[in-house]
C-alpha cells in the first residue's frame, strides 16, 4: 500500500514549522546558471514540488512571477498563510501537468521532491513549458547528515547516521533516487546541455543547531 506523508493539515503544519529552507547557495548557484545560459528578463519561475513554500519564497526578489506547485492541497494551503510577495501565487497541481502555456516558463525548480515523480512525463512537459534556453534546476541533499551542537555533536550525528543503517532494508525507489544522488534523475533529463554539481552546505536552526550536509544540484538549459 502506497503512504503518502505531509498531506494531512496536521502533517502540514509540522512541515512548514520544522522544515529547514534550502541554503542560500543553492539559489545563487541556480540563478546564475540561468543568467549565463539565457538571461534576463526573468519573468517566470515555477517551483514543482513546493510543499508549504519555503523554496518558493527565495526565489520571489528575482521573477516577475513566481508560481509553487504541490500535489497536497494541505500543503499549499500552508504555504498560502505564510507572509508573501504580491508576485507569488500557490496552487494545487501535479508535476507531470504543469497547465502553463507551451514555451513559458523561464525556471523550473524542484527542492528535494523529484524523486517522487514520473521522470518520462515530468520531463516531457518541462521541454513543453520552458522557455528556448529556459532552465530547469533539481536539487537535494545527501542523508545521514553532520548535526553540530554543543559538545554532543559527535554523539547525534553517529544517532541519525545509525538510524539511516536501521532503515536502508525499507527503502523505496523514491529513497533510491536520494541516495544515489539523483544518477537516474540527471539520465533522464533531455537536454544535452546539463550539469550535476555537489557541495556541502551548512543549514542551521535559529542558530542553535547546524545541520551540515551535501546538497547535489543538477542543472539544465533547453536548447533554442
Amino acid at each position: 500500500m502506497t503512504q503518502y506523508f505531509f498531506e494531512k493539515p496536521g502533517h502540514a503544519a509540522l512541515y512548514q514549522k520544522y522544515r529547514l529552507p534550502s541554503p542560500n547557495e543553492i539559489n545563487d548557484l541556480i540563478l546564475n546558471y540561468l543568467q549565463t545560459k539565457k538571461g534576463k528578463p526573468f519573468t517566470l519561475a515555477v517551483d514543482v514540488g513546493c510543499g508549504s513554500g519555503q523554496s518558493t519564497r527565495g526565489l520571489t526578489s528575482y521573477f516577475e512571477e513566481v508560481v509553487g506547485i504541490d500535489m497536497s492541497e494541505a500543503q499549499i494551503e500552508e504555504a498560502k498563510k505564510m507572509e508573501r510577495s504580491d508576485n507569488v501565487s500557490y496552487r494545487q497541481g501535479l508535476a507531470e501537468e504543469l497547465g502553463f502555456q507551451d514555451g513559458s516558463v523561464d525556471l523550473v525548480t524542484v527542492g528535494a521532491a523529484a524523486q517522487w515523480f514520473d521522470l518520462e512525463k515530468f520531463m516531457k512537459e518541462i521541454d513543453r513549458v520552458l522557455k528556448p534556453k529556459g532552465c530547469l534546476a533539481l536539487y537535494c541533499y545527501t542523508v545521514p547528515c553532520i548535526l553540530n551542537f554543543d559538545d554532543c555533536s559527535e554523539t547525534l550525528t553517529q544517532i541519525i547516521q545509525d538510524l539511516f543503517t536501521e532503515l536502508k532494508p525499507y527503502e523505496t525507489i523514491a529513497t533510491k533516487r536520494v541516495w544515489n544522488e539523483y544518477r537516474d534523475v540527471f539520465d533522464a533529463i533531455p537536454f544535452p546541455d546539463k550539469a550535476r554539481l555537489l557541495k556541502a552546505m551548512g543549514v542551521s536552526s535559529e542558530a542553535i543547531v547546524e545541520f551540515r550536509t551535501k546538497y547535489y544540484c543538477l542543472l539544465a538549459s533547453k536548447p533554442e
